[in-house]
């Protein structure tokens, strides 16, 4: 996945999508952050919860904001 966000900043609290590169489900999942921090060998991580209670984390560049 290219990295096209690495700009946005995000914040605990905020609703994001999340790649199906990530997820491995079929379509982008909807859900809000929980947790973010600085992993030494990959940079800003990003967690977060959807309504479902299933929690995803991974690099930034796979979370998009919603507008």
């Amino acid at each position: 996945m290219k990295k096209e966000n690495t700009k946005e900043t995000f914040k605990v609290g905020d609703i994001v999508e999340v790649s199906p590169n990530l997820t491995l489900l079929k379509e982008w999942i909807k859900g809000k952050i929980i947790k973010i921090r600085q992993n030494p060998f990959i940079g800003t991580e990003i967690a977060i919860k959807d309504n479902q209670g299933r929690i995803f984390f991974g690099e930034k560049e796979f979370f998009k904001p919603i507008l």
